[in-house]
């Protein structure tokens, strides 16, 4: 699945002196199994990338169209679909259920679609050495074994597109770098793209292409 962002502009960001690089009132298309690291400072409008590219904002001009077709069009229904089996995001606030289980949440996630056993949903949380949590209530959580958490929810679906807001923030290198691994191997078992916002650090990962906000 093509995005194309059509001479997008969110309102809010429309203000804001953008560069020639620069997503926000251009012409561009994320292609399918495309590895795009998305750079922006601060206030150039990452999570708005986040929210609009999912349908979740529509306060822009322009257009953003999934192979040619507007999201303006799409009903919730649609939307359901999208997002079941087309597009998984890592949001910046995270969006876990405080109050449930680090097990809750990727049961809630991974039962929609069966995607893993909880054998396997356990030993992608080792990987990221946070199995012993398995049974934390994710609230009591630091903020970088949340992070751990959102990112092994996001592959319990099958997506063409793994939209990713900052999801290394609280990581330090050596985390960031293995979880990047995961997600690595995620989108080429399901020959999927992705999308990584990030202040500037590109952990070590060869990208098919960086873009601006």
């Amino acid at each position: 699945m093509n995005i194309t962002f059509h001479k997008v502009m969110p309102t809010p960001l429309a203000s804001i002196e953008h560069g020639s690089k620069s997503i926000w009132g251009s012409q561009i298309e994320l292609k399918t199994g495309e590895r795009i690291l998305l750079n922006a400072s601060s206030g150039k409008g990452k999570s708005t990338f986040t929210f609009t590219s999912i349908g979740l904002r529509k306060d822009y001009s322009g257009q953003i169209t999934y192979d040619g077709k507007d999201v303006k069009t799409f009903t919730p229904d649609d939307w359901t679909l999208f997002r079941q089996t087309k597009i998984s995001v890592v949001f910046q606030d995270l969006q876990l259920f405080p109050n449930l289980s680090v097990k809750d949440n990727l049961l809630l996630k991974n039962g929609l679609q069966n995607v893993y056993s909880e054998e396997e949903l356990l030993q992608k949380l080792e990987t990221l050495g946070i199995a012993d949590k398995w049974n934390q209530k994710c609230g009591l959580l630091s903020m970088g074994q949340q992070q751990r958490v959102a990112i092994i929810r996001s592959l319990c679906q099958p997506f063409d597109w793994l939209i990713l807001d900052e999801p290394f923030s609280h990581l330090d290198k050596n985390n960031a770098e293995i979880a990047l691994k995961l997600i690595h191997e995620r989108c080429e078992e399901l020959q999927a793209g992705f999308v990584l916002t990030s202040l500037g650090e590109d952990y070590g990962y060869n990208y098919t292409r960086e873009l601006n906000l």
